[in-house]
């Protein structure tokens, strides 16, 4: 599918190959997977350095406001608002990227396999979401390679499970009956497709960056997984969705060498299936069958497109204050509607980046919805959406270290650590937050390993100084040991020394994975083609005889403790596989 891109021109140029005959494309193609691996430098090469502040005179922009979204209901979980904020000068000049909420930040839903008009759900692991923050991805200036399927089948939900590496953060897809959806859990090992840097020079380079949290496996993962953390600059400034009415608060360390003068901030947010009649199902549908061969998973996710509010402030040597968002500035890229005779939309899409003004396709005065999606909020006999605080002050004092750590809870895969607090000068007031780091084995983190180990996201409430703090860590392995670090920051991003801790999480409990099993764990999808077909065999057939539903009540009783020791061993998950060929071959004939 073509963009007419002219960069294409000029890669097959550059490359001294004209593609004509079979020998002359796959040389081509060779070249454009080498360009496609330069291009994931690029990021790189063009982005700002990294600053740091130094104990003494700091200045700090902090933003605060309130998140709206959609509660919950009986049959769908709270629905969170995706947030973005940046920094431009007057002139439009872009300046830095402020704050991000974590599931675009941090795990790359802008820039991850499959089509972006896929259906979502809780934890959803696979669709580029091109329109979360279309404004902000073509001001930033940074540009990654796109994202896809190894095996370049984007449509598709099911992929080959030698090509799909244990997931930590993302479920399996799910349809609104599976017991999960409501829960919003993942109840056992899922394996998916990390994908790879596309080579198809027709497809434009993406504003979205790659996921930041894989920890590649050799022999599953592709090379290109190894070079998206390096790539993702944004991880830094990454943060959990604040949740529904909740107070939050950015706080930005302005760089030592930003001059004073006026900026504007700009935060867009989206919400997924924020509906009203002009962006609904109905006009804005998911891509249905024949096209795909899963579409009774998940629901649809295009409703109201993101939302830019938009509020001036001045950086001087005194505390600047300043309040606005009370009306939306406009819109982002709503993305293209589907053709309503089949359903069906491109593959790639690329949203322009304007702002579209206000217009009465856009819900206002409702909250949660829409124009509203942030909420009102009033403070020191003020009443704004954002209020923005800009100030220098003195911080010589860095925070002290956390106290010495202690393992109050080992589970199978999740542990909860507890210390003594520091405060934000020494033992004085509250940190702004804790930089948290794992590695597995019994080998310490010391302050060189510190920024080379694992990073995990702090997500809970932070507590003031000699209180007692705890950090939770989730997605673990079984009967593993872990060397654990911590240390803590202030607003100025002024660091203390590291606290360490290592553990051993606890065994598997008997019957602790879902009804995915052996089938599952040997192909690492529920979706993969097999275990879709398996599955059906077992309904369809198995269940409607005494001697069937005996044969499936054993394999429930007996499978879940297998399957959760297959799903972690790729020698074992092919050992597996090659033990149900035969059945497979069978099912093949009969179903």
């Amino acid at each position: 599918m073509s963009h007419g891109n002219p960069r294409s021109c000029a890669f097959a140029a550059c490359s001294g190959v004209v593609p004509g005959n079979n020998a002359d494309m796959a040389v081509f193609r060779r070249g454009s997977a080498l360009l496609a691996s330069l291009l994931a430098l690029l990021p790189l090469m063009i982005a700002p350095p990294a600053h740091a502040q130094q104990p003494g005179m700091c200045r700090v922009v902090d933003v605060d406001f309130t998140a709206g979204g959609i509660a919950a209901t009986a049959m769908n979980p709270e629905l969170d608002l995706q947030i973005v904020a940046w920094l431009e000068k007057p002139s439009g000049e872009f300046v830095d990227t402020i704050y991000i909420t974590q599931q675009t930040g941090r795990y790359g839903i802008g820039n991850r396999p499959g089509r972006f008009d896929f259906n979502a759900g809780p934890n959803w692991p696979y669709g580029r979401r091109v329109t979360v923050f279309p404004v902000w991805a073509n001001r930033h200036g940074l540009h990654f390679p796109q994202i896809a399927f190894r095996n370049g089948d984007d449509s598709n939900l099911s992929h080959p499970a030698d090509q799909s590496s244990r997931e930590i953060h993302f479920c399996r897809p799910l349809q609104k009956t599976d017991v999960q959806w409501d829960t919003a859990t993942c109840a056992s090992a899922v394996f998916t497709d990390k994908g790879l840097f596309s080579s198809d020079m027709t497809i434009p380079l993406s504003g979205y960056p790659p996921r930041a949290d894989v920890i590649p496996t050799a022999g599953m993962d592709s090379p290109s997984v190894e070079m998206y953390k390096t790539m993702n600059q944004f991880d830094a400034v990454s943060q959990a969705t604040p949740r529904l009415g909740a107070a939050a608060e950015i706080s930005w360390p302005i760089p030592t060498d930003l001059p004073t003068g006026d900026y504007v901030l700009f935060m867009e947010v989206a919400l997924e299936q924020d509906f009203n009649g002009t962006y609904n199902p109905t006009r804005f549908k998911p891509p249905t069958n024949p096209e795909i061969p899963w579409s009774d998973y998940g629901v649809a996710y295009r409703g109201l497109p993101s939302v830019i509010y938009r509020v001036p402030f001045t950086i001087s040597n005194t505390e600047t204050i300043a309040t606005g968002g009370d009306t939306y500035v406009g819109y982002g890229d709503p993305g293209p509607a589907s053709d309503p005779g089949t359903g069906r939309t491109p593959v790639y899409y690329a949203p322009d980046g304007r702002i579209r003004p206000p217009d009465t396709t856009i819900t206002t005065g409702v909250p949660g919805t829409g124009a509203e999606r942030l909420q009102m909020t009033s403070r020191d006999g003020q009443t704004f959406r954002i209020r923005v605080d800009a100030r220098p002050g003195p911080d010589y004092i860095p925070p002290a270290a956390p106290g010495v750590m202690a393992v109050d809870e080992a589970q199978a895969s999740d542990v909860t650590l507890t210390f003594v607090a520091p405060g934000d000068d020494d033992m004085i007031g509250r940190v702004k937050g804790y930089d948290v780091r794992y590695l597995v084995g019994d080998t310490p983190i010391d302050d060189a390993s510190f920024a080379l180990a694992n990073e995990a996201k702090f997500a809970g409430t932070i507590v003031s100084a000699g209180e007692l703090q705890t950090i939770t860590l989730h997605d673990l392995l079984p009967e593993t040991q872990y060397s654990f670090a911590v240390r803590a920051f202030d607003d100025c991003h002024n660091t203390s020394t590291i606290t360490r801790a290592t553990f051993t999480t606890a065994p598997r409990k008997i019957g602790q994975v879902d009804a995915c099993f052996v089938a599952t764990a040997a192909y690492g999808s529920l979706l993969a083609n097999v275990v879709e077909m398996l599955r059906r065999f077992r309904d369809r057939m198995l269940k409607r005889s005494v001697l069937g539903e005996l044969a499936v009540e054993t394999y429930y009783t007996f499978g879940p403790a297998l399957a959760g020791v297959i799903g972690e061993s790729d020698l074992l998950r092919s050992t597996a596989r090659d033990a149900l060929a035969p059945v497979v071959r069978w099912v093949r004939v009969v179903h």
